[in-house]
């Protein structure tokens, strides 16, 4: 029973060398007409392509909300720098728009929220007209509470909301 076992066992081990059997000849290096073949890479047409420094993922212009304290509509000098950017970008690209979204939390009436964000928007369309962007390449509008980036009912989540998007067109 045993030898029958180790000669299965063989066969087996022989079927399966046979299979891995690859078919390529060991000398590669020579072609079809006995010369070497190139190992040289082909260079290839690269072309290069412009990203929009607008779509860059760590460009600056890639952060588009400025926050607020609550029931406030100026802008924190932390903000300075990031619409220094877009201001930057807007004057070099006079052809883009950009629409400034006011929003602000859930608290206060639907009318007072509309008001602020309003106010909200405002705030930083003057920033960038300040900083030399044409007024036709902005439009302000509120959202009030319509448009809430955090849907908690808590701080954490109201200071997320109190913000004015810029949105690109």
């Amino acid at each position: 029973m045993m030898s029958k076992l180790r000669i299965v066992f063989a066969a087996l081990l022989v079927g399966a060398l046979a299979a891995c059997h690859s078919g390529v000849k060991l000398d590669e290096g020579a072609n079809a007409k006995g010369g070497a073949v190139s190992t040289q890479p082909q260079p290839t047409d690269v072309q290069q392509v412009n990203v929009d420094e607008l779509n860059h993922p760590n460009s600056p212009l890639a952060k588009r909300s400025i926050y607020f304290d609550f029931d406030s509509y100026t802008v924190s000098n932390e903000y300075q720098p990031l619409l220094q950017a877009h201001a930057q970008y807007l004057k070099g690209h006079p052809q883009r728009h950009v629409l400034i979204q006011g929003n602000t939390d859930e608290r206060g009436t639907s009318e007072y929220n509309l008001a602020l964000g309003q106010k909200r928007a405002e705030s930083v369309r003057r920033t960038l007209a300040l900083l030399g962007v044409n007024d036709s390449q902005m439009e302000a509008v509120s959202l009030g509470k319509e448009k809430p980036a955090a849907t908690g009912h808590d701080e954490a989540s109201w200071a997320q909301n109190r913000r004015a998007d810029l949105v690109y067109q």
